[in-house]
């Protein structure tokens, strides 16, 4: 099985120069303190993910209709952040001239979203969450890759 590393997710809400919550789409914008890091396959696989300090997230994309059933934050909310530096960076999780990636090759979006669902159940989100969310992401998601 997959894993995150230990390290917990550290994140600070980014503020605009008026001192408000940068908010998109509903959403507060938050950036990494700290990195954090995503096996991808098996847990020490070779296959590392780092979204670095300083990367930026807004959770899960819902659309604020079904915030009630799945909510923006929830059991995966590391996984969302693997997934929103995936689809910022379309795959080569490189910032910087830095590349975050042990892989050689840049991931496809449809990778992407497949590493979403692995993470979500590596943190034990319920298989019928899961599915719901990964099929939103399947469709929802097309133009948003490298965004």
């Amino acid at each position: 099985m997959s894993g995150f590393t230990r390290d917990p997710l550290q994140l600070v809400l980014i503020d605009n120069a008026d001192g408000r919550a940068s908010i998109k789409a509903g959403r507060c914008t938050w950036r990494l303190a700290a990195p954090i890091s995503y096996d991808v396959g098996a847990k020490d696989s070779g296959e590392t993910i780092t979204v670095p300090a300083g990367a930026t997230t807004d959770f899960a994309s819902v659309p604020r209709f079904a915030w009630s059933i799945i909510p923006p934050d929830g059991p995966w909310l590391k996984a969302a952040v693997i997934h929103d530096w995936l689809y910022r960076t379309r795959g080569t999780c490189a910032l910087g001239g830095e590349v975050y990636r042990t892989r050689p090759a840049p991931y496809t979006r449809a990778e992407a979203d497949r590493i979403f669902k692995e993470a979500m159940e590596v943190l034990g989100v319920p298989a019928w969450k899961r599915a719901v969310i990964y099929a939103a992401v399947r469709v929802g998601g097309r133009n948003a890759f490298g965004t």
